[in-house]
This record gives C-alpha cells, structure tokens and sequence, in this order.
C-alpha cells in the first residue's frame, strides 16, 4: 500500500479520520503476498523472486487479484527467502525463483499448501503452515520486531494501519512533558544500546539541563561483529524509530534530531530517507505537528566505519565533523553534548520501543521481563546454532531456552562449549551458566554483559584463547588511540595472546594478560578501552585449563591456533588422487598419481585447503 495522501494531517482527529478511510479501502479476501526483501533475504534472491510474482501476475490470464508487497526481516534468516501468503498467514521458507509459478498456480488460485515448502520439524517430521507453530518463533514475545514482515516498510500508511503515530497522537494531545517522562521512567526501559541505563532518568535529566536548544539523537551506528538487531529494525519499521523520537524530543524539549547510520547500511538509509520525507508530508515532522505548538525534523548522518563512533561521544564528534574520538564521561552529555548542548542519545531498539509503552501504558510493559530490566530485547543469534536469526526474548528467558529452544541447539549434534554476549567486548559463558536468565545485571555477573545483542554460540570445536584473541584483534583495529591504556594495553594483550596461539606462551602471560586488563578497565577513556578485556578475563576464568594447555603443554585441543598443530596425510587412506595437491598454494605436498602423498611441513602454511578438499578424509589434523 503506497501512501497516496496529499493532505496534511495537522490534527489528531484527522489522523484518526484518515486510519478509518485507510481500513475501508482493505478487502480480506484479497491474496496478498508478503516477500522479505531484509538484506538477510534479498542476499538469497528474495528481490528477484519478487520481481517473478509481479511479472507473472502482468502477463498471466489468472482471474483472481493479488497484492504482492516487500517486508522486512522476519528473523529466521537461517530459512530465508521467506514468503508469507495471505488469507491464512501460509509460511513458506527456503522459497528459490522456480517455486513462484508453483505458489501462484496451487496456493493462490486453487488454495492448496505446497507441503515441502513448510517448515518441517527435523525430529518430529510434523510441518508448520503459520510461524506461530514454528519452534523459532513460539518462545519469542515480539514488540519491537511485531510488525517485521507484515507491513511494507516504505509505506507510512501501513504504519498508520498498524496503530503507527498513534502514540504521537496520545502524547501531543493529552500528556505534558513530564508526563510522557514519568511514563518512561514507570515502564523501567533501559537504554538497548549496551550500557543499559535508565531511560527515562536520562530524558528527564536532559529535560532538566540549561539552556533551550536540545538535540536528540538515534544511535544507529550498529559495530558489533554479528549484529544486525538494530539494522532489521530500520529496514523493516522505519517509523517506529521515527515516531519513538518525535515522541522522545517533545518530551525533552527539542527541535532538532539525528539519526546516525553505520554507512554500511544502504537499505536502511533508503528506507530511513523515505520514512523522514513521508513523515513530513503528512504532518509529524516540521512545524506544529498535530496542530500543536511542537515543531520538530530530523536529518541522517552516515558514519565513517569506525566501531568507536558507537560511542556517544565519539558519535556527536563525529556529527560535528570532528574526529570520532570519546570524551572524559564526567562530562556528561544530557548537559554538555553534541555542539556543547544538553544531548539525549538513545538507540534503535530503545527508541522502537517508545511508540508500545505511550500506548500500552507503563505498567503493562513493567509487566514484562525481571525486577531490573523489563520489557523485550533483540538478540542476534550466530554461530554454530541450528537457527540462527534475529529473536526477541522476554528479559529473563534462559540461555538455554534461547539456545535449545529458539535456535533449535548445536549444529551437529555437537557439544556446547560457551556463547559470548555483548559483542567483541562481551565475556563468553560456560555451558554450566546457561540456566542464568538474560537480563542486564546476571549477565555482568558472570563477566559478560548485554551490550547492544550480539549473541555468538560455539561448539566443542572452539577454542577460547583464540576467541580471544580474535575479539582482541578487532578490538585494536578499531581503537581510536586517544588514551594510552586502550591504545597500548589492547595491543600488548593481543601480542602475548598470539604469542600464546603460536605456542610460544610463557607461564607468567596469565598474570599478566589479567594485570593489564584490570588496567584497561580502570584507566580506559570510554567503553571500548574499559570492556575490551571481557573476551580475555571472561575466558581465563572459565577455561584457564585451556590457556595452560597452550602455554605449558603446546596443545591446542580443538586444533585450531596453527603454532600448535600440524596436518599429515594418512598413508592407509590416502588414494594419491592429487587433489590436495592441487588445491595446495605453498606447493607443500608431494607424491605421485595413485601413491601416498606427503607434506612438507616446512613449506606448509597450514590453511586448510588440503583438509577441506580431500574427498577420503585422509588429511588429518594432529
């Protein structure tokens, strides 16, 4: 559904008048397919497939009328493209160009359901028609990602549809300022950016500041290796966002908003960029909004593609022009933030969820979750899980019932061995803590954190001081370098975790490594420098057996770190195909057609090729 309306909607009632011409127009008879076009999506051929349903619904004689539209992310990227059918919500996955004709002729004009486009339950067989009875989708409690895959994110008036600015409405008509904080602050909403602190004390505290210019600001500048929480919500609800900061800046007492976009999101700022002018076509952004005397616009700013500029700070530096470099935090920027004004910066998902508690009413949100943190959040779920994809959980849902539950266990059957939370700074947890409930204060107990809602899984074939040291390499890419403890103490862990990784470990390098993360913790700058040694203290106090093993024994059990293993063909097995040979880049491995071959472990640069290629497994690792 395109938005067609010319007229202006500068008064709550029209808003309302307008939603009721808009469910007029609606026959629910009508086939209607709904196509994610997500990035997860649109990477396996759902924009092409798309294209297939429009093209066949021009040049076919079929007699029924069908709306196809593009959704955004439904989660179960794992399963992708996924095409949902209306009437009757038919879910089908894994949906390639040459099912199209099939979908159109059996279950758009005769009504059947293609079975083996279902989902289909891997233990039970039993298929799922409708997500609801879908194992991914039963544990989740979805607010903020509600409408992902139902409404077509570049239309505003789907959103309006869907109770979209009805918020907006509530708040500019029968709430003060204050009121709409007080409702915020009841709700108990923390930030879900990664430090978790209470929104509406923030918004009040900048409320409060001196002077009359105020800023609010979206940080959608999402870093984190394997998160894509924030970019989903973008690209799918845009006005959510939208409506969440409009909302947010009349109760702040602002004129002026941002939204910050990690440039490596073009289809979010495609879809943030149309959102924005819509939005101001119809009256909620500009002068007067809604017939009041609240005028407010918001502009987009793409960053430079550096994980630091996730930092409030560094972000507002970067807005500025400056460089993305963080700030002391005594300086606080619900007072002194982006041009020296009081600043409020909260990001994606906090702001998604503004729009639900304005009109579900506070309590009804408390409702949700633990004593500390209430409501939903948004994880991304990676690595070796069955099913991996964007979930939201009710805070206090267990790792386990995330893992096993939602993601459906380890891939393999294989055993688990830790999930890591909270991004390259996050701590890794044990398989022994997976009974802790998700929240923001059980997970910083044990080393980790929430962070912004990266969740990594990984099996008995990780091994953790190279878990480490990879975070730690990301780490001291992205540093900004402006204080000595992040610029120099990242880098001098890292060094002794590589020299660990190649074997050359000495006995003093645990002490060590924890010396100089308790130094980073206390005299780092910003959040980087202070969380950076979460990977490597989380790790040494889980799996110190681990780390020893590589120092005192030279081992690396789970044979990944390359100092401390070697690959050999097997003689007994191998066929003398030359395969390996071939595939070889060092020119390491010698032998001749038919006959046993053998490696030069001199020569051999240890990448792998040989293991992956050998069709007789007979390349081992030892």
């Amino acid at each position: 559904m395109n938005s067609s309306n010319k007229m202006t909607i500068d008064t709550p009632a029209k808003l309302d008048s307008w939603r009721d011409a808009l469910t007029k127009k609606i026959d629910p008879l009508k086939k209607r397919v709904n196509i994610c076009v997500g990035t997860g999506c649109a990477a396996k051929g759902s924009r092409r497939i798309h294209e297939l349903f429009c093209e066949a619904q021009k040049n076919s004689e079929i007699e029924i009328e069908i709306s196809t539209k593009c959704v955004g992310c439904h989660g179960y990227c794992e399963n992708g493209p996924i095409v949902v059918v209306q009437p009757g919500s038919i879910f089908y996955q894994k949906v390639e160009e040459p099912d199209v004709e099939e979908i159109i002729s059996e279950t758009l004009v005769k009504g059947e359901v293609i079975k083996r486009l279902l989902f289909r339950d891997p233990e039970t067989e039993k298929t799922a028609r409708v997500a609801e009875e879908i194992p991914f989708y039963k544990s989740q409690k979805r607010i903020v990602l509600a409408q992902n895959g139902i409404i077509e994110p570049t239309s505003i008036d789907e959103y309006i549809l869907s109770g979209g600015y009805l918020a907006l409405s509530k708040a500019l008509k029968s709430m003060e300022p204050k009121e709409i904080i007080e409702e915020v602050k009841k709700s108990g909403l923390r930030g879900r950016g990664g430090g978790g602190f209470p929104t509406g004390r923030k918004w009040e505290s900048c409320h409060k500041a001196k002077g009359s210019i105020r800023y609010v600001i979206c940080n959608g500048d999402e870093g984190d290796p394997g998160a894509f929480m924030d970019r989903s919500i973008m690209e799918g609800n845009p006005h959510s966002v939208i409506e969440g900061m409009i909302i947010g800046a009349y109760a702040i007492g602002s004129s002026q908003g941002y939204i910050y976009v990690r440039n490596e999101y073009p289809l979010a700022v495609q879809h943030l960029k149309l959102s924005l002018s819509q939005a101001k076509e119809y009256g909620f952004l500009g002068d007067k909004i809604l017939g009041s005397s609240f005028s407010f616009d918001i502009r987009i700013n793409r960053g430079g593609g550096a994980f630091v500029c996730g930092e409030s700070t560094a972000l507002m530096a970067s807005l500025e022009g400056k460089s993305g470099e963080p700030r002391a935090k005594y300086v606080h920027t619900v007072e002194y933030g982006l041009n020296e004004k009081p600043t409020n910066l909260n990001n994606v998902e906090t702001w998604a969820n503004i729009p639900h508690i304005i009109n579900k009413g506070s309590g009804w949100y408390a409702s949700i979750g633990t004593k500390g943190s209430k409501g939903t959040k948004v994880f991304s779920l990676v690595g070796n899980v069955v099913n991996t994809g964007l979930v939201e959980i009710p805070m206090g849902m267990t790792l386990r019932q995330i893992i096993n539950d939602i993601g459906g266990g380890i891939k393999k059957g294989k055993a688990l061995k830790a999930v890591q939370t909270g991004g390259p700074s996050g701590g890794c947890i044990p398989e022994e803590y997976l009974d802790t409930p998700v929240d923001f204060d059980e997970l910083t107990k044990l080393g980790s954190m929430m962070g912004s809602g990266g969740m990594i899984v990984m099996d008995e074939d990780t091994c953790m001081v190279n878990v480490a040291r990879y975070f730690l390499e990301f780490l001291k890419k992205e540093s900004c370098g402006k204080c000595t403890p992040c610029r120099e103490g990242v880098s001098q862990m890292l060094y002794i975790l590589e020299r660990i990784t190649k074997g050359e470990g000495d006995p003093d390098d645990l002490d060590t490594l924890k010396k100089l993360a308790h130094l980073l913790e206390g005299a780092s700058l910003c959040a980087l420098g202070k969380t950076a040694a979460y990977p490597v203290l989380s790790t040494i106090r889980y799996f110190e057996a681990e780390y020893k093993e590589h120092i005192l024994d030279k081992r690396c059990t789970a044979k990944i770190c390359k100092g401390l293993f070697a690959y050999e063909i097997d003689a007994k097995l191998c066929r003398g195909c030359r395969i390996c040979k071939k595939n070889c880049p060092s020119d390491a491995i010698t032998g001749e057609k038919k006959v046993a071959h053998v490696i030069d472990q001199e020569k051999c640069t240890k990448c792998g090729a040989c293991f992956e290629k050998c069709p007789f497994n007979s390349v081992l690792k030892v």
